[in-house]
């Protein structure tokens, strides 16, 4: 017989290293989700930029089911065809020349960061190995990645943790030039801090950096694992600053919903990760790059990309509507459908706060931060959703005011 399955289940049987919330959603849509009660939720959050698609779009739906009939694993003992075809896509659309596979944005950040260790190693002696990284930066929960991220809470206790590794302020070139030398192997950045508050590198911060990397033949690794694929309105967030990098690494919405991520280099680099030397027993699944070739091929079109500079636009103009009449955000920023609403000091450390009064009102949201509430939505959300997930949030928000 089977048991009841609902939100308490989790408190008895799962590791408590979340807090999610109280309700349990079951079916998906679009842009729109329905809980165990069958309460529907305007789906501002995009499972964390993830369903750049929506919930089962039929075309990912279709590539899944497609190649659940074909194959599902063989491990990399062997390869596949649509691993090759997506690896052949990314390196078509980007600057890059080889590809590597992981489950996750953190071991794709994992293989990065090794890589420019391994390679720097290799070409320029051992005491090359200084990584350099940003406050409040966020780049996974690996202890190599936490490690590399600026954010001591995801490291304490955890200690010791792996050593060689810098933090400097974000967007402070100055810094940079100071502190980096030819001991660093690589700088990392991302072009968005997500987690760190929706917080844009500036155009002359990754152009200097960009020198800098070069003068001290150190590598410059972009995490796009949240701004890639469409996010900002351009297919991975570089190709609107005018800087390339030497490795990228991407996750999140490339699977459309399908755990998958995968770092992109050019071939002299990929050359550091020898046969032997980094794997992966499920990177390059068959299963999942069938599902991230489709989303691949469906993002990167010029009609859904400016498409997401419409939709930002709209938000935005609702966004700052909304806050003229309410007032709760002394900031609303980002690049294309990466938003973020920080909140004026009356009400600093309460996003989760909002987060939860949304959700009340039929909304998903998410917080970058304590301060921070963050907006991810499908690319392709309809503008009946934005219209009526805005509407929700004002009443979320004058919940919140009202309640000081």
């Amino acid at each position: 017989m089977a048991t009841e399955i609902n939100r308490h289940t989790f408190d008895e049987v799962m590791v408590p290293n979340y807090a999610p919330a109280q309700i349990v959603p079951v079916r998906g849509k679009g842009s729109r989700v329905w809980d165990q009660n069958g309460k529907e939720y305007i789906d501002f959050a995009g499972g964390i930029a993830v369903t750049a698609l929506g919930h089962c779009h039929p075309e990912l739906v279709k590539a899944l089911q497609d190649q659940s009939e074909q194959l599902w694993h063989l491990s990399n003992v062997w390869t596949n065809e649509p691993a090759l075809q997506l690896a052949k896509m990314l390196c078509a659309a980007t600057f890059a020349e080889r590809v590597y596979f992981a489950n996750s944005g953190a071991e794709a950040n994992e293989a990065a960061f090794k890589l420019a260790r391994k390679y720097s190693h290799e070409h320029y002696g051992p005491d090359k190995s200084e990584i350099i990284a940003f406050n409040n930066a966020f780049h996974g929960r690996t202890l190599f990645t936490v490690s590399v991220g600026g954010q001591p809470k995801y490291t304490e206790g955890f200690e010791p943790v792996p050593q060689g590794i810098t933090h400097l302020p974000f967007n402070d070139l100055a810094s940079l030039e100071y502190h980096i030398s030819d001991e660093t192997c690589a700088v990392v950045i991302e072009p968005i801090q997500g987690e760190g508050g929706i917080v844009a590198a500036e155009k002359v911060f990754l152009e200097g950096a960009r020198t800098l990397c070069d003068k001290h033949n150190a590598l410059l690794i972009f995490d796009e694992i949240q701004t890639g694929m469409g996010r900002t309105g351009e297919l991975f967030a570089y190709m609107g600053s005018g800087v390339v990098p030497d490795i990228l690494t991407t996750a999140k919405a490339l699977g459309g919903g399908i755990p998958i991520g995968a770092m992109l280099t050019t071939q002299e680099l990929a050359a550091g990760l020898a046969v032997g030397s980094h794997g992966s027993t499920y990177g390059g699944n068959p299963l999942v790059c069938a599902v991230a070739a489709r989303a691949l091929e469906l993002i990167n079109q010029p009609s859904l990309l400016s498409g997401v500079t419409q939709r930002h636009q709209l938000f935005m103009e609702e966004l700052n509507k909304l806050n003229q009449q309410i007032g709760l955000f002394s900031d609303i920023r980002g690049q294309g459908l990466l938003i973020g609403c920080e909140l004026r000091q009356p009400w600093h450390g309460q996003a989760r706060d909002l987060l939860t009064k949304a959700q009340d009102q039929g909304l998903m949201t998410l917080i970058a931060g304590p301060d921070v509430v963050r907006l991810a939505p499908s690319l392709i959300i309809p503008y009946p959703d934005i219209y009526n997930g805005i509407k929700r949030l004002s009443q979320a928000m004058l919940a919140l005011k009202v309640g000081y």
